[in-house]
């Protein structure tokens, strides 16, 4: 058996390809937006990919299922069969699967466990090698168990239908994951990074036995009664202590069910001058500068969102942009153009309509306005605040509150802070802070975009500790 994890940090995401060396057939699951990386592995194995699958309706991404499909199309090779759950609303072509059933290809099969809880319609994958034995090897786990944690219940519905979500969770650990041999390796879709759980270990896959004796969740399940209640499923999954949710995840779910479109052919985002990136602004254009904040802070061109390329680009580009954006990019190194576009199109952006040629250097040689952000210490900080020169506006995560912030700070997180904009605090100038400076620097930004007086602190909270000021909890 062949067997490969492609991992994106940016999304906290891995999809996987899993090939049988007696046939040289394989499986893709849970495939990204661009999908040329797994044909360069299958090629690479002499293999040809024959299945491809989600394990359930993603909201944080989009899905490569019909990127798969039409690739595979134009080649003119065999075509490829997309399997789905037989009791989910599926709006793409595909073949139904059901619990219980075997996929074969050669000496791997594939067990489909039906694992509801993060969504309805969630399957598992429990693969085995024949080639060496028939016990289990590998559980492709989706969001039904990750490293030291489980996938979120609750992003369906009201918080009565994530308790019942809860509950149906706790049922398929108890029915379908807690029986499982210790040795199995659990290699999840969702990983460190992902916002679909609230404490992701940092390393990339895990084993059920590892997970049983340390996992707090599993640990509970394991020891309660075969009927769990509401309130138990709700206290052992922790649903007061979830990340915010992103705006743009409320798009996701829909299109990766009804079928993703397909990106077409892919033209190269022009170079602009000053004078016409400022036109495409003027004419409804978003300026995006992926600078670090103390770069964006020092210069920008007014009006601009500030998401710093990085491990966590993806998720605050999506927090900030207006679904349907027309994107103008501002670089730090041209050769950045086509990582910010791709990150764009897995969420559903679409290409870039331009990017500054020059950076801001150019920018600003052609006398243009600049804007600014003023970025000052947690020292610089405490004073204002004595001298209610201030209010601060906390970015971070409710559990990153709960667990110590600034006293009389207000808590928006970033994720909800582009519909909450009318709850900032009424003060001549906001100081938004965050654990390290780079979500206060994307709030800030979108903030000044609307006309506020701000100030970014760097360093955030993790300062502010090490300074030993003091905290509410």
């Amino acid at each position: 058996m062949f067997f490969k994890q492609f991992h994106l940090e940016g999304l906290g995401h891995a999809s996987y390809l899993v090939g049988s060396e007696d046939t040289g057939e394989a499986l893709i699951l849970d495939p990204q937006r661009d999908v040329s990386a797994y044909y360069e592995a299958a090629r690479a194995q002499g293999m040809r990919v024959r299945y491809a699958i989600d394990t359930h309706g993603h909201n944080d991404y989009l899905s490569g299922l019909a990127e798969l499909a039409r690739h595979q199309q134009a080649a003119g090779a065999q075509p490829l069969t997309t399997l789905g759950f037989a009791h989910g609303d599926l709006g793409y072509q595909h073949r139904p699967v059901h619990d219980g059933e075997a996929i074969e290809m050669g000496e791997v099969v594939f067990e489909i466990l039906h694992t509801p809880g993060h969504t309805p319609e969630h399957l598992s994958l429990l693969v085995s090698d024949r080639s060496v034995g028939e016990e289990p090897a590998i559980l492709l786990s989706g969001g039904a168990l990750l490293v030291g944690d489980l996938a979120r219940p609750d992003l369906l519905g009201s918080p009565e239908d994530a308790r019942r979500s809860a509950k149906a969770f706790c049922r398929t650990l108890q029915e379908k994951i807690l029986p499982l041999p210790d040795h199995v390796e659990v290699f999840p879709t969702h990983v460190s990074g992902s916002l679909c759980g609230a404490n992701i270990g940092s390393r990339l896959s895990t084993t059920v036995g590892y997970e049983r004796r340390t996992n707090p969740v599993l640990r509970a399940v394991d020891s309660s009664d075969q009927i769990v209640s509401d309130d138990f499923a709700s206290e052992c999954l922790r649903l007061d202590r979830l990340p915010a949710v992103p705006p743009y995840w409320r798009r996701m779910r829909a299109h990766n069910l009804a079928g993703v479109p397909l990106l077409g052919s892919l033209g190269e985002p022009p170079a602009l001058s000053a004078e016409d990136l400022a036109a495409a602004q003027a004419d409804g254009g978003v300026v995006l500068d992926v600078r670090g904040a103390a770069g964006f802070g020092a210069a920008h061109i007014p009006g601009a969102l500030n998401v710093g390329l990085g491990s966590s680009f993806t998720t605050w580009a999506g927090t900030v942009l207006p679904d349907g954006a027309r994107v103008l990019v501002v670089l730090d190194r041209p050769g950045d153009l086509w990582e910010v576009a791709w990150q764009l199109l897995r969420i559903g952006y679409r290409l870039p309509v331009g990017w500054l040629a020059g950076g801001m250097t150019a920018w600003a040689m052609q006398a243009r306005p600049l804007a600014s952000i003023p970025q000052i210490t947690v020292h610089d900080l405490r004073v204002r605040l004595e001298a209610g020169q201030v209010a601060v506006l906390d970015v971070r995560q409710p559990a990153e509150w709960a667990d110590g912030h600034i006293p009389g700070a207000s808590l928006i997180t970033g994720a909800e802070l582009p519909s909450r904009l009318d709850e900032v605090p009424d003060a001549a100038v906001v100081a938004t802070v965050c654990g390290s400076g780079y979500r206060s620097s994307v709030a800030s930004s979108l903030l000044a975009a609307g006309g506020r007086a701000v100030v970014n602190v760097l360093g955030g909270m993790a300062a502010w500790d090490n300074a030993h000021y003091p905290t509410d909890a």
